[in-house]
């Protein structure tokens, strides 16, 4: 009786290229949904910050809202509200206010 509940059970070989098969899956999951969109994301924002130009509205990390002055190398100048003028690293800058406002609009 026992030999026969044995023998029902999956040879050893099929387990493993069973478990490599399931293992390379969950792998390729991560992959594509996690690590390449991230990736992506990462690939875009590094654009942006090449293209910013001055006159530019954009946000900050910290969410200041303002137009670009001047960039000087990795240095940006903004001008906020009543002529403030604040420096950042170009770095700090999150994305383009004048694409949000557009998109807002109907």
């Amino acid at each position: 009786m026992l030999d026969y509940i044995l023998l029902q059970g999956p040879s050893g070989g099929q387990s493993f290229y069973g478990n490599l098969l399931l293992i390379g899956g969950i792998i390729l999951i991560f992959y594509f949904f996690m690590i390449r969109p991230q990736q992506k994301k990462q690939k875009d924002q590094k654009k942006f910050l090449e293209e910013v130009k001055k006159g530019d509205m954009v946000v900050t990390v910290g969410g200041i809202h303002g137009r670009i002055l001047s960039i000087e190398g990795d240095t940006v100048i903004l001008e906020v509200e009543k002529g403030g003028k604040i420096k950042f690293d170009r770095s700090s800058i999150s994305l383009e206010s004048t694409k949000k406002l557009k998109e807002a609009k109907p």
